[in-house]
């Protein structure tokens, strides 16, 4: 049995087109894979820790090899379980619209917490940067108002998927597949959830083989 980390980067709940595309995803990934389990994690009602005061101090304690005092210990115990609950699952799957070219605050605030030297990633003078997260596949369903293909000048605006397939990369994921819903703003709703439906079928044969 394997577990799907299924991250959801919306407040729009069934609005969003990413959440749309994505639970359709699921939907499918369930059919073909019923022993496997999905849990869903939704940055805009998780509990995430802040890096300021002890949790800071315990980033920078770890960076420069000291021992954490007692506050710091308390306070990085919660940036801990974020990661222990992201580095357990086998699979991932994002679900991010797009905020002013980028990602949203909160999953930006996500990746904060969860890439951590020694934790997801290590450093060597010699060899540079490893990720520790490694040999697990991820989906990354897209939502834009704009459209941004490969190859046009629209494409140089596209931070968010690129974004986030750097963050990964640099935590060890090679195994990234991206999709986009787009454009959701310049035909209106019915262009939007004509464009939605398009790629339904894409995504749902995607889930089949995850």
């Amino acid at each position: 049995m394997s577990t799907l980390l299924y991250i959801l980067a919306s407040p729009r709940g069934q609005r969003s087109y990413s959440t749309q595309a994505a639970d359709a995803f699921v939907e499918s990934y369930r059919l073909a894979h019923p022993a496997d389990q999905v849990k869903t994690l939704n940055v805009f009602t998780e509990n995430l820790p802040t890096f300021d005061g002890f949790t800071l101090e315990a980033k920078y304690s770890i960076m420069h090899g000291q021992k954490h005092n007692p506050q710091e210990v308390a306070a990085w115990g919660a940036v801990e379980a974020v990661i222990a609950e992201f580095k357990s699952a086998d699979k991932y799957l994002f679900a991010v619209p797009m905020w002013n070219f980028g990602i949203p605050y909160k999953l930006k605030h996500y990746l904060d917490v969860i890439l951590q030297p020694g934790y997801t990633f290590s450093f060597n003078p010699k060899t540079g940067y490893s990720g520790l997260v490694t040999g697990k596949p991820v989906v990354g369903i897209y939502a834009r108002g704009g459209a941004y293909p490969a190859g046009t000048p629209a494409e140089a605006y596209d931070y968010q998927r690129r974004y986030l397939e750097l963050a990964l990369g640099f935590i060890g994921f090679t195994d990234i597949k991206s999709f986009a819903v787009e454009p959701t703003l310049h035909e209106g709703p019915e262009g939007a959830k004509k464009y939605l439906e398009e790629m339904l079928p894409q995504l749902r044969e995607a889930a089949k083989v995850f």
